[in-house]
């Protein structure tokens, strides 16, 4: 097996004394592992950090080896790390992807829009700028791995206008009519879902928790459930920043 391409950082574990084991987001050949000689050395440290885009080389005798992995920087985002907003958005995107997909699986789509969401983080003014782009990144790998949601109409009624809530149970859109009896056990889904465009912190909040709610039930199960720490401490910081 060998496989060279640029990739997206996404979890660091320590192995042995000196080395690493990564875990790289790569454009066609999905989330990959391997081991890296030294990685835990002064030199590689700082270009293993999660959200950093490496030249990476993977190569394995037999496709059931754990590739040796060979990786020079090509972007650093090492300084948002001190921006506790950034980080804490990074941390918890890089970790969604290391824990969430299965190790493999090509999904340039996913590659694409993690770059993209990596980029907004670190380019856009403020926190509002790029956190609708991580509620749709959630929705894709919500629907990359088969737990999509269904927004184009009513389940109900099958109508796709005035569409304002999402059912729990079916992963499908409610509009205003059918729901609004049931809004307590519903779902909000907010307008930049549906219309697109920009979002305010009340719908990027009810975003987040839409997302939320079908990762934590349908993806992040069993021990994969540690990891949504990460994005209950991204929320919080959140929370604090619209009050």
């Amino acid at each position: 097996m060998h496989i060279a391409a640029h990739a997206i950082v996404c979890a660091v574990l320590p192995h042995g004394e000196h080395g690493a084991i990564a875990r790289l987001m790569t454009p066609e050949d999905g989330l990959q592992p391997g081991y890296v000689r030294g990685g835990r050395s002064r030199r590689l440290r700082p270009v293993l950090l999660p959200g950093n885009v490496v030249a990476a080389e993977f190569r394995a005798r037999t496709e059931d080896q754990l590739a040796g992995l060979t990786v020079e920087l090509v972007h650093s985002r090492g300084p948002l790390l001190g921006e506790a907003l950034a980080a804490a958005a990074i941390d918890w995107a890089t970790a969604l992807s290391a824990a969430a997909l299965p190790e493999g699986l090509p999904a340039p789509r996913l590659y694409e829009a993690l770059d993209g969401l990596l980029g907004a983080i670190e380019h856009a003014p403020s926190a509002r700028g790029w956190t609708a782009a991580l509620v749709r990144y959630e929705l894709l790998l919500l629907a990359e791995l088969g737990f999509g949601l269904d927004l184009s109409q009513c389940v109900a009624t099958g109508a796709s206008e005035d569409l304002a809530f999402v059912s729990p149970r079916s992963a499908g859109a409610v509009s205003r009519a059918a729901g609004e009896a049931y809004a307590a056990r519903l779902l909000r889904l907010p307008p930049f879902l549906r219309d697109g465009g920009e979002a305010e912190w009340p719908d990027l909040l009810d975003g987040l928790r839409l997302t939320g709610f079908f990762l934590d039930r349908d993806v992040l199960t069993d021990r994969k459930q540690a990891v949504l720490a990460a994005r209950e401490r991204l929320v919080q910081r959140l929370r604090r920043v619209t009050n």
